[in-house]
Order: C-alpha cells, then structure tokens, then sequence
C-alpha cells in the first residue's frame, strides 16, 4: 500500500508533481535495499525480538510524523522507515524453514507467495479507496498502524527462527563460506525474476493508458496477481521442483505473449498467463535460499535476496519505461521478457559449463544442486529431505 499512497500523497496534499513523487518513492526503496540485509543480520545474532523492537520504535515515529512533514522532510523520513522496517518478509521464511518439514517446504513457500499475491492484490486498491474517501494522511497514517501493527504481532507471537536442538545447519560452500556460486546464481535469479514483474507492472499500465483505460488498471493487476496465485497453489501441491533460473525463464516466456496481445480481451489472457510463473518464481528462490546457508545467516541472506529483488525492480522500471516512450507498451512487454530471460539463460549456461568443468576436473565449485538441477520428485530423492 505504502508506493501508491506516497505518490498520490505527494501529487495530492503536497502539490508535487509525478517525477518528484518518483523521488520520494526511491528514497523508501534504497532504504530497503541497504536495510534488508542488515535488519535480517540483527535477527541471527540478537533473536528476533531484540531485533525487531527497536523497528517498531522507529517506526512507529516515521508513520506518525510522514502525513504531516513538507516534501524534503518526507524524503528524509521514507528513508528512515526503509531502512528499520520490520523485516517481517524474512522472519516469516525463516520460520518457515524450522516449523516446516523439509519434504513439505515446497508447498509452505509457495502458500507464503499466495499470500503475497493477495497483498499486492488488496493493498494498493485499499490505498486508493482510503486516499479517495477520505484523505492521504489518513491513508498514511493506516500504512503506520499495519507497519507497527505487525512488528507488534511479531514480537507477541516471537515465532523461532532457529532449530529448537539449536544446531546450526551446515554452512553451503567449503571451509564454511556462505557467500557460494550457488547463492550468487539465486541471487541472479532474483534479479532477473523482478526485472520481468516489475517491467510488466510498468507495461500494463502503460498499454491501458495508451488505450484509453487507465480506469481498467485495478482489474486487470488483478487479474495478473490472480494468475500469479492460481500458479503458486498449483507449485504447492505439484511434487516436482523446477530450479530458479529454469522458472525464471519460464516467467519471461510466459510475459512475452502480453506484447502481441490486441485489444483488452488478449490483454487480459494475456497478464493472467504472465502471472502464473510468478508465485512459483518466488517461492522457489525462497525456498532455495534457505537450503543453501546455515541457520545463523539465514536472516541476513533473505534480506540479500530481498535486496536484489530491489535491485531488479530499480532496473526494470526505467530501462522499460524508457523503451516504451520510443516505442510503445508493446516494446516494453517484449524488453522485460528478452532482457529477464537472457538473463536466466545466460545464468543456466555459466551453470552447466561450470558442472562440466568440475566433471572433468577443473575445480570449479558445482553449482548445480539446487540451483539448476534437473526437475525431480522431491519424495523420491533421500538427500533432499
């Protein structure tokens, strides 16, 4: 809900204009770029709630005070709050990954990414019907009570984060060394995973200004996450695991039809097929990333990996909305899916040259396990569970 309230805040109660509501919208996002990695770090060495308390502070005093400072004054406080957010996202993986049976963690992340997907889905409708029927201070200060409201739950509820035995899972890379091309590689699935959503997002609303139809924007988001929901229950329940980078590139050839789509019925088809792969995207680099590092650095590598996300999104935006200014939302649908899959299939290519060097001994580190592996049943390899 936060992006769209901003903005309108901004455009609305400050009398700014878009570009600079742009501005105050990138200041959160750095703030949770550079915060994400740090907050989920505080989780693995001091305990969730000592970790979590002092964001609620802070954050309780930037909702509080945002609906009422002048424009420079809200850059500075956005910021802030990206920085302490609650890292509920990663909290709630890492648990995840210690209330849930291995054999059954497939089918836990991808209802995390339902879930996700019915947030994006409400959140910025409710925004905008708070904002419309009532005012954008209003609508702030309801994004502050749900920021503190669930650091709150956290800290009531202080779900574990670590293995009740407390023994530390092994470390992914040799002599204990957590940053692996494994993780490198999910990382770059995250990337290229966001650069696709996000260039999409960006289309879509493009494609129904161009027609006529910005009015159409609300339905057909939901629309795409409801795709993206029906995808992710489908994941859950399906005992195959497909790697990051081979859903990655699953996502972009999915997204590619929205470029050739006329009309709002082929649009529609359209974003309902690109949201399949998303919740399966996302579910499955969670799931990996929790395989891949040892408990104690669990929290820090999710917040890496939200991080990136971050990253792929403050790519695609601009580089697909820049194709679009030259060439229409067409283009834009198209750049998001080429660049998104190229990335992928660059990523699965180093990946196998690097399995095949190490085959023949080379040395390089394998990076194919849980990464790249071929889609298996994941009930019928013992090593997986």
């Amino acid at each position: 809900m936060s992006g769209v309230v901003l903005t309108l805040h901004v455009v609305g109660a400050l009398d700014e204009g878009y570009g600079r509501a742009g501005v105050v919208a990138a200041s959160l996002t750095v703030g949770l770029a550079v915060g994400a990695p740090w907050r989920g770090r505080l989780v693995d060495r001091l305990g969730l709630r000592r970790a979590v308390l002092p964001s609620v502070a802070v954050e309780s005093a930037v909702w509080l005070a945002a609906p009422h400072l002048d424009y420079v004054g809200l850059i500075a406080v956005v910021f802030v709050g990206g920085l302490f957010l609650v890292p509920v996202f990663s909290v709630v993986r890492q648990s995840l990954s210690v209330l849930v049976p291995p054999a059954q963690q497939k089918a836990a992340f991808a209802l995390d990414s339902v879930a996700t997907e019915l947030t994006f889905m409400l959140g910025p409708v409710l925004g905008v019907l708070l904002v419309t029927g009532g005012s954008s201070v209003l609508a702030l200060t309801v994004v502050g009570v749900a920021t503190v409201g669930g650091g709150a739950l956290l800290l009531w509820a202080d779900p574990p984060t670590r293995s009740a035995s407390g023994a530390a899972t092994p470390a992914a890379g040799p002599a204990g060394r957590v940053v692996t091309p494994r993780l490198l590689v999910v990382l770059l699935a995250a990337v290229a995973a966001a650069f696709v959503i996000v260039g999409t997002d960006v289309s879509l609303v493009a494609a129904l200004n161009d027609a006529g139809r910005p009015q159409d924007v609300g339905w057909m988001v939901a629309l795409w996450a409801g795709g993206s929901l029906v995808g992710g229950l489908l994941h859950g329940i399906s005992p195959r695991q497909p790697a990051p980078l081979v859903l990655v590139a699953l996502l972009a050839l999915a997204t590619l039809p929205a470029a050739f789509a006329d009309g709002r019925g082929a649009l529609a088809v359209a974003v309902v097929i690109a949201g399949l792969p998303c919740a399966p995207v996302l579910a499955s680099i969670n799931a990996t990333l929790v395989r891949l590092v040892p408990e104690e650095r669990r929290g820090e590598v999710m917040g890496w990996g939200g991080t990136m996300q971050t990253v792929g999104n403050a790519l695609g935006a601009p580089l697909c909305g820049v194709v679009i200014d030259r060439a229409g939302a067409g283009a834009g649908f198209a750049t998001a899916a080429v660049v998104g899959g190229a990335v992928a299939v660059v990523g699965l290519v180093v990946v196998a040259l690097a399995g095949r060097r190490r085959a023949h001994g080379g040395g390089v580190p394998v990076v194919t396990d849980v990464v790249t592996a071929p889609v298996r049943d994941l009930r019928e390899d013992p090593a997986r569970r």
